[in-house]
């Protein structure tokens, strides 16, 4: 008899990729209202309690639906949170999202973004069967760039001023991941 050995998605020896919770509150209320986050995204004004409350209570957690999809980077060790992977902008029918991820400054070079990232992309294309992801990395962030590059994606090209930085605009490569299985 053969037996089949199968392998927990979201999660490995060091973290795990799990759901929001309420209780994620003041971590997402700080994380979303850290204006040196802003150019990153699309945050324009600080979000209220209320408002990530209620995004808490009535995400689906269900990438179709919502169209998005966040988790929680959570060090298995002490069951600490530390730090967010989103898949965004997500197009069921081109089969392909969009990556974000936000590690706490304190956590960051110990190998948790890569592994939250590693993770993420074998979910999205195992279990999702995505053939693409892809992220937008502003060309000063060497760090993200790195990281992005040390899990496999490539600059694919390069949008001229496309975000605004105080009065100066910013180059941002475009890095994908192109699931060939």
């Amino acid at each position: 008899m053969i037996q089949i050995t199968m392998i927990p998605l979201l999660e490995n020896s060091n973290i795990r990729l799990r759901a929001t919770e309420p209780e994620d509150l003041e971590l997402l209320y700080r994380w979303e209202n850290d204006t040196l986050q802003w150019p990153l995204g699309n945050a324009t004004v600080p979000f209220s309690r209320y408002t990530l409350r209620q995004y808490l209570a009535e995400s689906n957690q269900d990438i179709y639906s919502d169209r998005q999809l966040r988790l929680m980077i959570t060090r298995k060790e002490q069951e600490k949170t530390i730090g967010a992977a989103d898949l965004y902008d997500f197009d069921p029918f081109h089969f392909r999202a969009a990556v974000g991820i936000l590690v706490e400054a304190s956590e960051r070079q110990q190998g948790y973004g890569l592994q939250a990232l590693q993770l993420l992309e074998e979910y999205a294309f195992r279990f999702l069967h995505l053939r693409q992801l892809y992220a937008f990395v502003p060309i000063h962030n060497l760090a993200s760039e790195a990281l992005f590059e040390k899990a496999g994606f490539e600059v694919a090209g390069v949008l001229k001023d496309w975000i605004r930085e105080d009065d100066t605009f910013t180059d941002v490569s475009v890095m994908q991941l192109i699931n060939h299985d």
